[in-house]
Parts: structure tokens; C-alpha cells; sequence
């Protein structure tokens, strides 16, 4: 399905102070919505990816898989800040006519919450069926399950947490330092900062991967003479030239710095008490080898869930593990 898109003509006003002056959303809908109006599964993306859910997440939108299009009305919304369509730092300011680039204003999970809350009225959904949240999706999943409880009848959270970690904020901090480290950052082009955008992503995929997934799949071949290009190198390159391929710097510093301010029991007592709002069945995804959000962490975020099971996969690729190990997530997230 092609992307689709939803404009609100007035002022958004964001949490941290500031408005955009109007805002468009773009979607992809998968499926149909049944007469009952409830098949709904609402799937809230990962930190680069885009609102084509059947582009990013391969086999998770097909027949038997947990993103039926022949049993769910499917919708994934693209955030504030990324590049793919919604209003974002290079979007041309209707007020100027030019775009923001590095003064967009700053973002928080909540503001992204916000802004799909006006994106399911409009639709016409009051009820989704199944929340699912991937990563920094799943600080939207559950920021926007804590506002509206009894909108969801089902949680679903892969590799996430309730709250940014220090470890996190530190590797995002490693990324601004390597894109502020490069002088053509504050430029006011779309390509501005591409060689500190590249360093950042192969920083960041240090922390996505993990030293299995890269000493399993990056080993030189046995006869490399001494001073020869390493794989392990060539596959750094290679990852921080396609994301500047298809992503932009700004939006990249917007939605890290979002990512930072994430915290679920900010203002509602803390992490636990908050997380007891959420009654409804929830289904939590750890990941063997992920150490951006660990098992530990996940078996931790579980138990403060009061109704939830959690599972474990088994996965060399680390956090990406829950891109990569789709027959396992669908055999999981199939069962019902």
C-alpha cells in the first residue's frame, strides 16, 4: 500500500516549549478495518525506520504472519523528525517558506504520542486490537498506552525499555559528539554533516550488533596480507554511507535527543507505578545477545507489567535481532 498522509492545519504545541505552526502525518495502512472496528494493530517504528512497516520488517506483513493484512487492519504512522514524509527539520516552515534544518524544535516521546492520538480520531479508530512497539517505538507504545489505557486491548514490546537508560544516553551522546565534530554541521542544507551522520552510524552499530553477530559474520578471509582492508572495516563504511543514503542529519540529532527524554514515570511516581496502569495483556521480547536493551532488562520490564509473559529469543544480530529473527517472532506472536 502506497503512504498516505493526514494534515492539521493549526498550531501543535510540544512539550519542551515551542509549536510547529502545522503538522502532516504520514501513513501506511495495510489490510481493512473490519465492521466491528476491531482488528486494529497499531505498529509504532523503530528509530530510522519509516511508515512502510512491509519494507523495514520483512515477513511481518503477509499472510500468516503477526501482521496479517487478511486478519488486521494494519497502521504504522511516521514520527516527527523523520525524514520520510511527516513534518520534520527539512520540511519547508509554511511560515518562511525555507525549511529549519538544525532549529526544528525540540521533540519528546510524548509529542509523538500527541500527534498519532490526532492521526487515530481522524481514522476513526478508538479501539486498537494490539499495540506493538519496536525499540524506540516502544517508548511511544508504552507512552501513549500510560495516556490512554483503555484505547488498547493488547501490549506488545520488542527490545525496549520504560525508561532511557544511561548506556543509551551515552551512545546517543557518541553520536552527537561524532556529527558535531564535522564543520559543515549548522549549515542549513540537506546534506549538511554527512561524513559526522556516517561516523555516528557506525558508532550506533556498535551497540545494535553484537560482538557474536560481527565476529560470526565480518572475519577476514584466511590469506589477507598484513596492512590489507579489514571486512569488519569495510562494513562500518558501508552502513554509515547507506544511512546517509536515505536519512537526513537533523532529523537524526532530533529524534536522538527525543529518544534521551524518554522516561515513562516522569511526573506519575516513577517507572513502576506508572507501568501498573497498564493492565491489559502485554507480551514482552527480549533478545539473547541485545545489549542495548538486555534481558535482564526486559525480564525487569515484564515483571513491573501486571498482566504480561515474556519471551526470549535466541539471535546473533544483537538489538537487530528483532528485525532479523521474523520466523521466531511470528511463531511467537502467532500463537493466539
Amino acid at each position: 500500500m502506497g503512504a498516505k498522509s493526514y494534515e492539521y492545519k493549526k498550531p501543535f504545541r510540544l512539550e519542551l516549549g515551542g509549536e510547529l505552526p502545522e503538522l502532516k502525518i504520514v501513513y501506511h495502512t495495510y489490510g481493512k478495518m473490519n465492521a466491528s472496528r476491531d482488528n486494529v494493530v497499531w505498529v509504532c517504528h523503530a528509530l530510522t525506520a519509516s511508515s512502510d512497516v512491509a519494507d523495514w520488517w520483512p515477513h511481518t506483513v503477509e499472510k500468516g504472519a503477526f501482521l496479517d493484512p487478511d486478519r488486521y487492519f494494519v497502521v504504522c504512522a511516521n514520527i516527527i523528525g523523520s525524514p520520510y514524509g511527516t513534518t520534520a527539520p527539512q520540511t519547508p516552515d509554511p511560515r518562511t517558506g525555507e525549511p529549519l534544518y538544525g532549529d526544528f524544535p525540540k521533540l519528546t516521546i510524548g509529542d509523538w504520542v500527541r500527534a498519532h492520538q490526532l492521526l487515530a480520531d481522524e481514522l476513526g479508530i478508538s479501539h486498537i486490537h494490539r499495540l506493538v512497539g519496536c525499540s524506540v517505538g516502544g517508548f511511544q507504545a508504552m507512552e501513549w498506552a500510560v495516556r490512554e489505557p483503555d484505547r488498547f486491548g493488547e501490549l506488545v514490546l520488542l527490545a525496549t525499555s520504560a525508561k532511557a537508560s544511561p548506556w543509551l544516553i551515552a551512545a546517543d551522546e557518541t553520536q552527537r559528539m561524532a556529527i558535531f565534530s564535522d564543520p559543515t554541521y549548522g549549515e542549513k542544507r540537506a546534506d549538511a554533516a554527512r561524513n559526522g551522520l556516517a561516523a555516528a552510524r557506525a558508532i550506533a552499530m556498535l551497540t545494535y550488533r553484537s560482538p557474536e553477530g560481527y565476529n560470526n559474520s565480518q572475519q577476514d578471509p584466511p590469506d589477507l596480507p598484513a596492512g590489507g582492508v579489514h571486512r569488519a572495516c569495510t562494513y562500518q563504511q558501508h552502513q554509515g554511507d547507506k544511512l546517509c543514503r536515505r536519512f537526513n542529519v537533523y532529523s537524526y540529532v532530533t529524534i536522538l535527543d527525543a529518544f534521551d527524554t524518554h522516561d515513562i514515570g516522569r511526573g506519575r511516581g516513577g517507572v513502576k507505578k506508572a507501568l501498573q496502569r497498564l493492565t491489559m495483556p502485554a507480551i514482552v521480547v527480549g533478545l539473547t545477545t541485545d545489549i542495548c536493551f538486555t534481558p535482564e532488562e526486559m525480564r525487569e520490564l515484564g515483571a513491573m507489567l501486571p498482566n504480561s509473559k515474556y519471551y526470549e529469543i535466541a539471535s546473533l544480530f544483537g538489538h537487530d535481532g528483532f528485525l532479523v529473527e521474523y520466523e521466531q517472532l511470528n511463531r511467537l506472536l502467532t500463537k493466539k
